[in-house]
């Protein structure tokens, strides 16, 4: 009944935990801080592994003890619950080996990463940015259900709502690794607020999801950077204070200019700016990897081209549809209303399945 392969492989994952778990309590490598967060994040994955693999080895001695009493037991009552028993272990049995091969399957270093969100107005005029606003706000409140905390560091106001672009950070457990099936162009049809004839209107507005870099990912060198000041502007551009809080800064080597205004103070900007710099350089390089593995993955196929069409949102029917996976619903309400954890899941189960078929190539 067992997988002997999935055995196997236990005993070896078994050795390594206990081997990560001993270094990671120790005082020197603690202070190598880069070694330090790859083994913490190689720990929980193990930890995972572990406790699913443990569930395993019960399910199957559920299975064999209830197969032996079959076998033996002439007591029919005793006998009719040892069917039961093998019924379901069976069924959880298979559960549990397709569990341990997905997480089997090497994680993404990048998705327990907090992320930088980027929302920016597309095609459509102040409909774009209107909806831009509405998107924002989805994954403001699906943040509050995840418990992440997000911060806005700059954003340009819509002339009549919403946000021609808003950029925030998103911090929290394995934020990156859900968010990244966001990126993309999300298109909306509906009746725009400034249309007088109730006709509906096509617009979109363009998602990117950047895995935030660490301190030691990127070594930035204060003489690479320029450093300008200026008041913080609200809509139409007009001075919302009059000191100089706001912060910009320019890359002098790749030209990757950064602005944050969210803040009244400078200090507080200059860090935030500080991040974010960091961040969209690492992403640089970070692109290579998605471009390459976007052919093979059809739910990354936007984070490695931000100009397609991921998904519809189609409020005279109430539908939202996926392009991606093909997935349409009829909840339109509650998806606006930050309810998108079931459309993720799903995503998510799609790319593991691909990777899975990757690691079988």
């Amino acid at each position: 009944m067992s997988d002997n392969s999935l055995i196997e492989k236990y005993e070896g994952i078994k050795i390594r935990f206990d081997e990560v778990s001993q270094q990671i309590s120790d005082p020197n490598i603690m202070k190598d801080m880069k070694r330090y967060v790859k083994l913490n994040q190689d720990y929980k994955q193990l930890y995972s592994l572990v406790k699913s693999f443990k569930r395993y080895q019960n399910l199957l001695k559920n299975f064999s003890d209830a197969k032996e009493i079959l076998e033996n037991e002439t007591d029919e009552e005793l006998r009719e619950m040892a069917r039961e028993e093998l019924e379901n272990s069976e069924k959880l049995i298979k559960e549990h080996e397709d569990e341990i091969r997905f997480l089997l399957v090497p994680a993404d270093p990048e998705d327990s990463k907090n992320a930088i969100l980027e929302i920016r107005g597309g095609t459509g005029g102040d409909e774009a940015a209107i909806f831009a606003g509405d998107l924002f706000r989805m994954y403001s409140k699906f943040c509050d259900r995840k418990n992440w905390k997000l911060e806005v560091t700059s954003s340009t106001e819509g002339t009549s709502g919403g946000f021609k672009e808003i950029v925030a950070k998103v911090t929290g457990e394995n934020v990156y690794g859900v968010l990244k099936f966001e990126s993309g162009v999300h298109r909306v049809q509906r009746v725009p607020q400034t249309e007088t004839q109730g006709r509906i209107h096509t617009s979109a507005s363009t998602v990117a999801v950047l895995p935030e870099a660490d301190e030691f990912d990127i070594d930035l060198r204060e003489t690479d950077i320029r450093k300008d000041t200026y008041c913080s502007s609200g809509p139409g551009g007009q001075s919302v204070n009059t000191t100089y809080s706001a912060i910009r800064l320019t890359h002098i080597p790749t030209g990757i200019v950064v602005t944050c205004q969210d803040e009244k103070s400078q200090i507080k900007n200059l860090a935030k700016a500080m991040g974010e710099l960091r961040t969209r350089i690492y992403n640089m390089e970070y692109q290579k990897y998605i471009d390459d593995i976007a052919s093979r993955r059809k739910t990354m196929v936007s984070t490695g081209d931000r100009s397609a069409k991921i998904r519809t949102y189609n409020y005279p029917q109430g539908r939202m549809t996926d392009h991606r996976i093909g997935l349409t619903v009829y909840n339109l309400t509650a998806i606006m209303d930050g309810d998108i954890e079931e459309i993720i899941n799903k995503l998510r189960v799609e790319e593991n399945t691909e990777r899975l078929k990757e690691t079988e190539l």
